[in-house]
């Protein structure tokens, strides 16, 4: 790894104690960044940041390129003019004016009515409609300057924007519905006539959309830029596939296995394990690696290209796919009856490596290892992940027990997909805690999670991110994702408050005496 000795903490955006259901791109944004220059840490890890869609997952995205209108700040449209605080009122019925009784959970700026999860019902209902009023007051006063800053981020975007606000407005003029269900198979299957014939159309609803990346994008930079000032920087996840409902699988039909219907012929997922004896079926097209060879892998490039404008660092998920991958059949209801399909390997890795030799790649190396995984992962040069919840097997040596790490790697406590450490710990395997607990040496069931915090932070490993549930020793309540639960997901948030001075000086101590803070130099 390019990167010094560090450490970073796992909280994505929508998880964020920001008014109006949902974490943004405001002031709460800003403020764990002074969180996380406080406690001594040098990264903030987040997840995909894309609109999402049914299951409300992001890894299931309209888009590999858009950011999530989700996370636009609405207050700061208000102090742009784009809004008034009555109109986001009259439109959603929330009433954000800093001066909500305290059982509810607030405290004023960074907070809401139901702090503790998101409601993506909400929000499908009341976000659109905010930003159209947005939108509508944008056009009466017609600012020139802010038009043509629009054109001109437009035009710097164009080669996926375009499809992009194209495909959202046409979703939106058939209720919605994915591309495969479009009732008129000219633009489905984008025809030229079909695609003229709808620019016309929807006009107004493409402009909407550009409109609303417009106000994305400005927010993330504005963000970002306050975290490079205070030297933190953002570690970003890029989904390895992509959603069948998505701008990317309609406009570039040829770079998947897709039939002459366009529909696909198989389908992404994981084998049946010990943890699930279904598999798990994501249902995502498989790509066509022999057409992305042939054209210089110019798609994912180009993919890549737009994550490290948005990060400082990417995690690639699901890197063992590019081995091989597990195809199941198109119509399957569950994973168990896939194949093994070997997968572009160390021929594409390659071009990922030249074309971005200065990006921090992460390899999400977790799941079913082969020897062909770990020398493709040895190859590529890219630190893996090393899960201290999968250590403690007391039946069989774990690369993951932290006097095993190595200094390429990144050491996570549990991930986004993982139960937090309390969870684990009250819940798990029985065999599995009386390990960890006597590799600790713990007598007492006080503060288990600092105790593998602590473990995590003596690792060699060079960077080493915590979720901040762990940090505040939560339970099953503030899981993120359970692999394979379709719902109930991606709901949980930090309470206003949660992550106060006491606790970045905790961290910030543990930080430091473990040689990863912000002011240390690599030692020669």
């Amino acid at each position: 790894m390019k990167t010094r000795r560090s450490s970073g903490i796992l909280l994505p955006i929508s998880s964020l104690p920001a008014p109006y259901g949902i974490g943004t791109l405001g002031k709460c944004a800003y403020e764990f960044v002074d969180f996380l220059t406080a406690a001594n840490q040098s990264w903030w890890q987040i997840l995909p940041v894309g609109p999402t869609g049914y299951g409300d997952s992001p890894y299931q995205s309209f888009s590999s390129y858009a950011g999530n209108p989700y996370f636009i700040d609405w207050d700061m449209l208000v102090e742009e003019g784009l809004l008034r605080q009555e109109e986001i009122v009259s439109l959603t019925g929330e009433v954000h004016d800093g001066e909500a009784p305290e059982e509810e959970g607030r405290d004023g700026a960074c907070a809401h009515a139901d702090a503790s999860r998101v409601d993506y019902g909400k929000l499908y209902r009341d976000s659109l409609r905010v930003l159209e009023r947005a939108y509508q007051r944008h056009l009466e006063r017609g600012g020139e300057e802010e038009k043509a800053r629009i054109l001109d981020f437009f035009q710097r975007n164009k080669d996926w924007l375009d499809s992009y606000s194209l495909y959202m407005a046409v979703k939106k003029h058939f209720n919605m519905a994915s591309w495969q269900d479009w009732e008129d198979e000219d633009i489905r299957l984008r025809k030229q006539e079909a695609l003229d014939r709808y620019r016309a159309l929807l006009k107004r609803d493409i402009d909407f959309y550009i409109f609303v990346q417009y106000l994305f994008f400005s927010q993330w930079d504005r963000l970002k830029s306050y975290a490079q000032e205070k030297g933190i920087g953002i570690i970003g996840d890029i989904p390895i596939y992509v959603s069948m409902d998505s701008a990317d699988v309609w406009a570039h039909p040829e770079i998947f296995l897709l039939d002459e219907g366009r529909r696909p012929l198989k389908v992404a997922g994981v084998p049946p394990d010990y943890f699930n004896e279904n598999g798990q079926l994501w249902g995502n097209p498989l790509y066509n690696w022999t057409a992305l060879k042939e054209s210089g892998y110019q798609w994912w490039l180009q993919r890549i290209f737009g994550a490290a404008r948005l990060y400082d660092s990417i995690r690639i998920d699901h890197f063992r796919g590019l081995e091989s991958y597990w195809a199941v059949p198109f119509g399957a209801e569950t994973a168990k009856n896939g194949e093994w399909v070997e997968g572009p390997g160390m021929d594409f890795v390659g071009v990922l490596k030249t074309s971005f030799p200065h990006m921090e790649i992460i390899a999400e190396d977790l799941g079913y290892l082969t020897p062909q995984v770990r020398a493709l992962l040895a190859a590529s040069g890219f630190p893996g992940m090393k899960v201290l919840e999968f250590a403690f097997n007391p039946h069989e040596p774990s690369d993951y027990l932290p006097h095993n790490h190595v200094a390429d790697c990144v050491c996570y406590g549990g991930t986004h997909d993982n139960a937090p450490l309390m969870e684990w710990y009250e819940q798990g395997n029985p065999e599995e805690i009386a390990f960890a607990r006597a590799y600790f040496g713990l007598e007492s069931d006080r503060d288990f999670h600092w105790s593998m915090i602590r473990g995590a932070m003596a690792s060699v490993a060079k960077l080493l991110v915590i979720q901040m549930q762990d940090y505040l020793g939560l339970g099953a309540s503030s899981r993120m994702n359970t692999p394979g639960n379709p719902s109930g997901n991606w709901q949980w948030r930090l309470l206003p408050g949660q992550a106060d001075e006491g606790l970045a000086k905790r961290i910030s101590a543990m930080t430091e005496m473990f040689e990863r803070g912000r002011g240390r130099s690599e030692k020669p």
